[in-house]
C-alpha cells in the first residue's frame, strides 16, 4: 500500500538517468559565423582608423586582421562541420604548425634551391607543397588515431590556411615596404583578394594531399610515402603552379594583344599592368580571375570525388 504526501508538501524528485558526457569537446554551434561578424567590424574599424589617421600605426593590426580572419573562420567552419571528433589541439595545432613551420621551410627550400627560370612556379609549388605535408606529418606525429579521408581533409585544410594567413601578413607587409609610403590602398588591394581566395588554394591544396595522406596511414601512426600520396601530392603542385601562373599568363596575353608589358615588383609580387588604357585593365583582370576560378573549380571537383562514403562523416 503506497501512501500519499500530505497535502501542501512536494513530492521527493527521484533523480533520472544521467547523460554520458560529450565524446569531444562542444563549441557553440555558429561560431565562425559570430567571428565572421566581428572580425569583419573590427577590421572595418581598424581600416577607418587607419585612413583617418593617416599613421602607420593601425597598419600591423589591419594587416593581421586582414591576415587570420577568413582563414581562421574557415578552420572553424570545417571543425564544426566535420571534425569535432578530432579535437581542438589536433585542428589548432595543424594550424598554427601551417603558418609557424610551413612557410619558414617552404621560404628556405625558395631560397636556396630555386632560382629565376621559366620554371620557377613550378618549383615554388613543389616546395611549399612539400612543407605543409612536413609540417602536417609534423603536427600529428604523437596522434597515431588520427587516421582517414575524413581526418585528412579537415587537417590538411587547417595546415594550409594557417600557411596562406602566415603568407597574405608577409605579402602585404612587403607591399607596404615596397610603395613609397604606408599606403592604406596597396594593402587593401593586396591582402583583400588573397584572403577571399584562401580556402580555394592552399587550403583546398593542402586538404587533398592531407586525405591521401592520411589515408594511407598506418595503425601504429607511421605514415606512408605510398603511390597514391605521391600522385597526388604531385596533381596539387600542378593546380599550385598554374594557380600562381594566372596572372604572369594573362598580362601575357594583354602583351599579345595591346602591346603592353607586365611587371613584377619585388620578391612578394605578382605581375601587374601598369597603368593604361582600361581596355587592357579590364581584360587582364578578366583573364586573370577566368584562370583562377578554373583551378579553384577543379581542386573543389577533387574534394567533392573524395566526398562518397564515411570521408565527411562527423562520428566520434
Amino acid at each position: 500500500m503506497t501512501h500519499s504526501p500530505p497535502p501542501g508538501r512536494p513530492r521527493a524528485r527521484i533523480p533520472g538517468p544521467q547523460q554520458p558526457p560529450p565524446p569531444f569537446p562542444r563549441i557553440g554551434a555558429g561560431l565562425w559565423r559570430r567571428c565572421l561578424k566581428g572580425g569583419l567590424a573590427l577590421w572595418a574599424l581598424t581600416a577607418v582608423a587607419a585612413y583617418t589617421t593617416r599613421g602607420v600605426a593601425p597598419l600591423p593590426a589591419l594587416v593581421l586582421l586582414g591576415g587570420f580572419l577568413i582563414p581562421v573562420v574557415f578552420v572553424l567552419w570545417a571543425y564544426e562541420r566535420h571534425g569535432r571528433d578530432l579535437g581542438v589541439s589536433a585542428v589548432l595545432g595543424c594550424f598554427l604548425a601551417g603558418g609557424a613551420l610551413g612557410v619558414p621551410g617552404a621560404v628556405l627550400m625558395e631560397a636556396h634551391l630555386l632560382h629565376p627560370s621559366p620554371g620557377r612556379f613550378t618549383g615554388v609549388a613543389l616546395a611549399e607543397e612539400a612543407a605543409k605535408l612536413g609540417a602536417l606529418v609534423f603536427a600529428l606525429r604523437l596522434q597515431p588515431g588520427l587516421r582517414g579521408a575524413r581526418a585528412g581533409l579537415v587537417l590538411g585544410a587547417a595546415v594550409g590556411l594557417g600557411f596562406a594567413a602566415v603568407e597574405s601578413c608577409a605579402c602585404a607587409f612587403d607591399a607596404v615596404l615596397l610603395s613609397d609610403a604606408a599606403d592604406l590602398r596597396v594593402v587593401l588591394e593586396t591582402e583583400f583578394p588573397r584572403e577571399l581566395l584562401a580556402p580555394l588554394g592552399h587550403g583546398l591544396w593542402t586538404a587533398i594531399a592531407g586525405a591521401a595522406l592520411l589515408s594511407q596511414r598506418r595503425p601504429n601512426g607511421h605514415f606512408r610515402l605510398a603511390a597514391p600520396v605521391v600522385g597526388t601530392w604531385l596533381g596539387v603542385c600542378v593546380l599550385h603552379a598554374a594557380w600562381d601562373a594566372t596572372r604572369g599568363v594573362a598580362g601575357r596575353l594583354v602583351t599579345r594583344v595591346y602591346g603592353v608589358e607586365a611587371v613584377a615588383p619585388g620578391p612578394f609580387g605578382q605581375p601587374y599592368l601598369p597603368r593604361t588604357g582600361a581596355g587592357q585593365e579590364h581584360l587582364f583582370t578578366l583573364l586573370s580571375a577566368g584562370g583562377l576560378a578554373l583551378v579553384a573549380l577543379l581542386g573543389v571537383a577533387w574534394v567533392w570525388s573524395l566526398r562518397p562514403g564515411d570521408a565527411w562523416r562527423n562520428t566520434p
